[in-house]
């Protein structure tokens, strides 16, 4: 008669495998380095596009205060920028479109607009 002999380490139950004793999933200590830096730059590149697309990191004007005005009939924004410019009236037309986020050069009578003073 032959006898069958089993080695108790070498046989291993496949049930319950999905929970394996070590938390990193068998790894060693060079894949989860690895792992890590990986999800740590996709964070990183996430986080990134998140701020470009909120306007981080746009220019702000750096005007310190505003005077408000009401746009009269007939006005134009380049005749109020030249009316509150102290010397380049194209940079105070652009101040004054960045302050009030205008997208074109049109105005409307009776709007009212910021116009830096600084």
């Amino acid at each position: 008669m032959s006898a069958v002999t089993f080695n108790s380490v070498a046989l291993k139950s496949s049930v319950n495998q999905g929970f394996l004793a070590t938390p990193s999933g068998g790894l060693n200590r060079r894949d989860r380095l690895a792992r890590t830096l990986v999800v740590a730059s996709l964070a990183v590149v996430l986080m990134a596009g998140f701020a470009a697309r909120s306007g981080a990191g746009d220019q702000v004007s750096h005007a310190s205060s505003y005077v408000t005005v009401a746009v009269p009939a007939g006005a134009t924004l380049w005749s109020i920028a030249s009316a509150y410019s102290k010397g380049d009236t194209q940079a105070m037309v652009e101040a004054i479109r960045e302050a009030n986020n205008l997208s074109g050069y049109d105005i409307v009578a009776g709007a009212r607009l910021r116009i830096p003073t600084a």
